[in-house]
C-alpha cells in the first residue's frame, strides 16, 4: 500500500456523522449559559466567573473529532492509539469504550507495537510521536491516523530547520512529556542534528554560565545528562543554538528564557555574531497563551477562591494552577468528582507536587469563585463541577 492511501491528517469529511455524538459527550448547557451570561453567574450568595478562554482548544477539538470519525470510517478495523490522545482520563476512557485500545510500553520504555498488523488502524495523539515511532508504524504498513496539532507541527519545522542549519536545538519543555520528546527527534533527522531540553529559569542560569564562562561542567553534566541527543559534547555543541518549547509551557517563561540564553551568546560572541550563534521564534502555542492570558485578567479581580480543572499531569492545567496560585487560593482538581458537597470537602492537587490532598470546609466566607480549566478540558466536566460546588452551597443550577 502507498503513503497516500496509508497516511491520513485532514480528515474524513465525517464530522456531519458524529457532531451529535461529540454533544452528547462533551457540552455543558450549564457552560453555555454562563458564557452567554458574559461569563458570570451569581446563585444566592455565591457568584461564579468563568475565564474568558478555557478548556478545549482547536488541537484538541480536531484531535478528538478525528478519533470519532476514524471510529466511523473504520467500524471493523481493530483501532490503536498511541498513549492517550490527550491528558484528559474521560476523553481517553470514552475512547476505549469506543473500542479503540491504548497502546502502552514494553519492558525498555518504547511503545508497544508488537501487535499491530498491517490490517490494523493507529492514532497518533495529539502531542505528535516521534520521528522513530512514526517509522516503525510506516514500516508495519498499518492506516496511520495523525491528530498531532498544528502549533505542534509549527515547532516541529523550527526544530528540523535548526539541525538542518547546524544549530543545537534547545527546547523549553519536560523530557518527559510526550510532546517535548517527539519534537526533540525531529533535530535527529539530520545528520549531526543535536537537543538540549531544559526545564526552567534555574536550569537556563546553570547553561547560561557554561555559555559565558564554560567553567561549571560538572553542573552541566549532572542537570542534562539525561536531556541531550546521544554523544552531545557541551563544549562543541552549544556555539550555535536554536531556542523552541513545549507548546503547553508557561509562555512567559518560554520567552524569558529565549531571551537569556540569547544574551549570553551575545556576550560570548560579541552582538555583531550573534546572528552566527543564535536563532530565536516565538513558537507558543496562541491556545496556550489565550487561557494564560485569560486567568491573569479573571484573578485581577476579587476573588476568594479559583478552581482548575483538568488532568493531574496536564503541562497546561498545571501551569495555569501555577499562575493562579500566585494571587489567589488556588483548587486544581481532576474532575467534579474531587468536590464532595455531602462532606463539604475537595480533593486537589497543589502546585509543585504530585500528590492529592484533602481540604475541609473549603467553600467556608467563600462568595466569589473563578474557574478555568486545561485544553484537554471538556465543557461537560466543568459543568459538572459547577453543578457540585453550588450543591455544597446548598443552591440549585438556575433552570
Amino acid at each position: 500500500m502507498t503513503m497516500e492511501m496509508t497516511y491520513f491528517r485532514k480528515g474524513f469529511g465525517l464530522k456531519r456523522d458524529i457532531e451529535d455524538d461529540l454533544r452528547a459527550d462533551y457540552h455543558s448547557q450549564l457552560v453555555g449559559t454562563i458564557r452567554e451570561q458574559g461569563h458570570t453567574m451569581s446563585v444566592g450568595d455565591i457568584t461564579i466567573s468563568l475565564a474568558k478562554e478555557f478548556g478545549f482548544c482547536y488541537g484538541v477539538d480536531r484531535a478528538v473529532e478525528y478519533a470519532y470519525e476514524t471510529r466511523t470510517k473504520f467500524p471493523d478495523k481493530r483501532i490503536f492509539l498511541v498513549g492517550e490522545i490527550i491528558h484528559n482520563p474521560h476523553v481517553n476512557a470514552k475512547l476505549e469504550s469506543m473500542g479503540i485500545a491504548v497502546l502502552g510500553y514494553d519492558p525498555e520504555g518504547e511503545f508497544d507495537f508488537s501487535g499491530i498488523t498491517a490490517d490494523d488502524v493507529v492514532l497518533m495523539p495529539a502531542f505528535g510521536v516521534s520521528v522513530e515511532d512514526f517509522n516503525r508504524l510506516r514500516a508495519i504498513g498499518c492506516v496511520v491516523v495523525d491528530t498531532t496539532c498544528g502549533s505542534v507541527l509549527n515547532v516541529w519545522k523550527r526544530v528540523a530547520r535548526y539541525a538542518k542549519d547546524g544549530f543545537t536545538a534547545v527546547v523549553h519543555g519536560k523530557d518527559y512529556h510526550e510532546e517535548t520528546k517527539a519534537t526533540v527527534s525531529q533535530a535527529l533527522r539530520y545528520d549531526g542534528g543535536k537537543y538540549l531540553i531544559v526545564r526552567n529559569m534555574e536550569e537556563t542560569s546553570t547553561l547560561r554560565r557554561f555559555i559565558e564562562k564554560a567553567d561549571n561542567l560538572a553542573e552541566m553534566e549532572t542537570t542534562f545528562r539525561h536531556k541531550v541527543s546521544q554523544g552531545f559534547d557541551f563544549t562543541r555543541d552549544l556555539e550555535r543554538i536554536g531556542v523552541a518549547n513545549q507548546t503547553t509551557m508557561l509562555a512567559n517563561e518560554s520567552l524569558a528564557i529565549a531571551k537569556r540564553i540569547g544574551e549570553s551568546l551575545a556576550q560570548r560572541y560579541g552582538e555583531r555574531q550573534l546572528d552566527s550563534h543564535f536563532r530565536s521564534f516565538d513558537t507558543i502555542c496562541s491556545a496556550t497563551q489565550e487561557r494564560q492570558d485569560a486567568v491573569i485578567e479573571l484573578i485581577d479581580e476579587s476573588l476568594d477562591v479559583m478552581i482548575v480543572i483538568g488532568g493531574y499531569n496536564s503541562s497546561n492545567t498545571n501551569n495555569l494552577a501555577q499562575i493562579c496560585s500566585r494571587k489567589v487560593t488556588t483548587y486544581h482538581i481532576g474532575d467534579a468528582t474531587c468536590i464532595d458537597p455531602a462532606s463539604g470537602r475537595i480533593r486537589h492537587k497543589p502546585v509543585d507536587t504530585i500528590e492529592e490532598v484533602v481540604r475541609e470546609d473549603w467553600l467556608e466566607d467563600v462568595r466569589r469563585i473563578g474557574i478555568t480549566a486545561g485544553a484537554s478540558t471538556p465543557n461537560n466536566k466543568i459543568g459538572e463541577a459547577i453543578e457540585r460546588i453550588l450543591e455544597s452551597k446548598g443552591l440549585a443550577v438556575p433552570v
